[in-house]
């Protein structure tokens, strides 16, 4: 894992390789953990703090979601500002203040509450760490710490719900909230001791009003950078309202009891699969055929399994229901990444901003997607299905408008 010397892009001391994926994929999992980890304690959450309706446990992870959005736009030019390390440091803070807001809660708004200002300080962690690594490395060797750092990343969705419910054998639901400020603890050391400040003072950029508004006038006039991002955000609106109703589906309809993280982790792998393919053939074929063939399986699955569901009064088969949301969740793998680096393409001159702005948009597209489709549930897979099929129809319209091109779009199918 030796680098030559044109891959390092700075000559500055920093942590040995190894060291440094670990730290940078601790950091960023911490995202993933306080999203899914909470998942297998929705019940437990629901009879202690008294939510008779069902439907508003949903919120808990919306509520993380929104104040990640309006963090990413935060701590993306506060990161050039006052540099990576505080940056990050000041978003954990930020985060272990929302930890323990949410684990005292007493009532929804109390955890709601302390959910939103956990998702304004992950995105700290969240967005500098990206830049730490883009001071340290460049090209190649950029590429493969951000996939090492991935693919440790990528295995904390499909360990979480199995890591909360242990968590909860030992304790209680606000126990997981415990784990997390630990986690949160230890990464802020870590990184206080053993990593050193990527960005010099001399490199900093002092904020400017002006250039920000300039920027954020370029990003919003790009259509098609606007149109990825809201794909982005449709899909990533599926998994929020998955996320939102997986405890509810896998032990409420079908009885998983236990079994809940087991087959959570089995939906999760398929994503896996098709992430680790997407890189083998992407710069053969190229992201817009790899969107679109990922695009169309999602919405031939999804509609699909619509449809047996009607036929089943919203509760098919268990076997059926996972053999159709494997295929559908393994279509994840192929879209997140192609879709926000076509996004990224034009805004070379503001990646920074511009990487903060896909991420805060496509989140409150995400939100509210959610949160209504999430209104139609009543212990069926119906609004799941029906909302995997509706975005995955935007998705592919919204690629449409961004070429003015169906041919250019769809060339892959018409050869």
């Amino acid at each position: 894992m030796a680098l030559s010397q044109g891959e390092i892009k700075t000559t500055q001391k920093h942590l040995p390789e190894k060291e440094f994926i670990l730290l940078c994929a601790l950091m960023m999992s911490l995202t993933a953990l306080s999203t899914d980890a909470v998942l297998p304690a929705f019940s437990q959450i629901a009879h202690a703090l008294g939510i008779i309706d069902y439907q508003k446990t949903q919120w808990i992870i919306s509520a993380m979601i929104f104040g990640m959005a309006f963090g990413e736009i935060t701590f993306g030019p506060l990161s050039d500002v006052i540099g990576r390390k505080k940056s990050i440091s000041l978003g954990i803070g930020i985060f272990i203040i929302g930890s323990v807001v949410a684990l005292w809660a007493t009532s929804l708004t109390g955890l709601l509450i302390g959910r939103c200002i956990q998702g304004f300080g992950l995105a700290g962690p969240k967005i500098a760490s990206r830049a730490l690594i883009r001071d340290l490395y460049k090209g190649t060797a950029m590429a493969r710490i951000m996939s090492y750092t991935m693919m440790i990343i990528i295995l904390v969705p499909m360990l979480a719900p199995a890591f909360g419910q242990l968590v909860m054998l030992l304790g209680n639901w606000r126990w997981v909230f415990g784990v997390l400020i630990f986690q949160a603890l230890i990464a802020v050391i870590w990184l206080a001791i053993r990593q050193p400040e990527t960005l010099p003072p001399a490199m900093r950029h002092p904020f400017q009003w002006a250039r920000l508004r300039k920027d954020a006038r370029f990003f919003l006039s790009q259509r098609e950078v606007m149109a990825y991002t809201c794909i982005a955000g449709g899909i990533f609106g599926c998994l929020m309202l998955y996320l939102s109703i997986a405890q509810s589906i896998f032990q409420d309809i079908y009885q998983a009891g236990t079994r809940f993280p087991l087959y959570f982790a089995l939906l999760a792998a398929g994503s896996v699969l098709t992430n680790f393919f997407n890189g083998k053939i992407v710069q053969r074929v190229g992201m817009m055929r790899c969107l679109v063939a990922a695009l169309s399986v999602l919405l031939f699955s999804s509609f699909l399994l619509l449809m047996i569901a009607l036929s089943y009064s919203g509760k098919p088969p268990f076997i059926l229901f996972m053999g159709i949301a494997i295929l559908m969740f393994s279509c994840f793998g192929m879209i997140f990444g192609n879709v926000n680096a076509m996004a990224m393409e034009p805004l070379g001159h503001m990646a920074g901003l511009g990487a903060s702005m896909i991420s805060s948009i496509s989140s409150l597209v995400a939100i509210v997607f959610s949160v209504f489709m999430g209104q139609f549930y009543h212990f069926t897979v119906i609004p799941l299905a029906a909302g995997f099929t509706l975005s995955a129809s935007i998705a592919l319209v919204l690629l449409v408008f961004a070429k003015y091109d169906v041919k250019y779009v769809f060339q892959g199918f018409f050869k």
